[in-house]
């Protein structure tokens, strides 16, 4: 019977969209995460009676159809790009986007990545890294034994040296753009790898074109409203059952054909 699979396909669609749920509520405290929505389209149709085609020699139109569908299927997982919630650390290097664009990242193969986790640090060589230990472009490098290190909106970082009252500019922190961040393809780790998609990155300076600006001491948190992922988890297990119920249903209708036939 047609409605066993095409009901199949719906449950196997809400297994999925719980496990886009699930995954945002466990990043619910991750620092810049973005959270994701399950996008579905329905299948193809059987045509018993296409709709439109001619019914007599009199040239009348038939004006309605018989359609059958085949159940449902996931085209895709997009990231919701949204500002999340700024929350102050009073880190020195911890730093929040407010707006668009995204730190750019020097992974241990040379190539490139991008993130909206703040949550820097320094190294060994005084060098401005993440928590993983990977590089901020462009490659900025705090000096042994100074202070009062500052960022300001427009990301120019200063300190003061050891025996000097006088800033001095270190470097500019940069922020890299995406015509369509959706299509940044996820690393894990917080990090994000552009795609023929996402089109060409773009580097510039933050509150300028469009960039939005930093606010130093501060962490992006995650864009993840716990009570829409319940409200959403909830309405994907009742689908499920629902789903379910389709499938016994059928499945009874199949018993009573089979009954009449003995």
């Amino acid at each position: 019977m047609r409605a066993l699979n095409t009901a199949a396909t719906g449950m196997m669609a809400q297994e999925l969209n719980v496990q886009v749920i699930s995954n945002n509520i466990a990043n619910m405290r991750t620092t810049g995460y973005k959270k994701q929505r399950a996008e579905f389209q329905d299948l193809l149709y059987e045509h018993v009676r296409r709709i439109g085609t001619q019914t007599s020699d009199q040239g009348n139109i038939l004006p309605v159809g018989v359609d059958l569908g085949s159940g449902v299927k996931t085209v895709g997982t997009p990231r919701i790009m949204t500002q999340g919630t700024s929350v102050q650390t009073g880190a020195e290097l911890d730093m929040a986007i407010q707006g668009d664009g995204f730190f750019k990242i020097q992974l241990p193969d040379s190539t490139y990545a991008y993130t909206r986790d703040g949550s820097f640090t320094m190294d060994a060589q005084g060098r401005v890294v993440t928590a993983d230990g990977n590089v901020v472009m462009p490659g900025i490098t705090v000096p042994q034994n100074a202070t009062g290190l500052t960022v300001n909106s427009q990301g120019q970082v200063s300190v003061i040296p050891q025996g000097s009252t006088t800033p001095v500019v270190l470097g500019q922190v940069t922020l890299t753009r995406f015509v369509n961040k959706a299509g940044l393809l996820s690393l894990g780790n917080n990090l994000f790898q552009e795609t023929p998609a996402s089109g060409t990155p773009q580097d510039g300076l933050p509150a300028t074109n469009g960039a939005g600006s930093l606010l130093q001491g501060s962490l992006e948190q995650s864009n993840v409203e716990a009570v829409s992922e319940i409200s959403d988890l909830i309405a994907a297990q009742r689908a499920y059952e629902m789903n379910g119920k389709v499938i016994t249903a059928a499945d009874q209708m199949l018993q009573s054909t089979t009954g009449l036939m003995r």
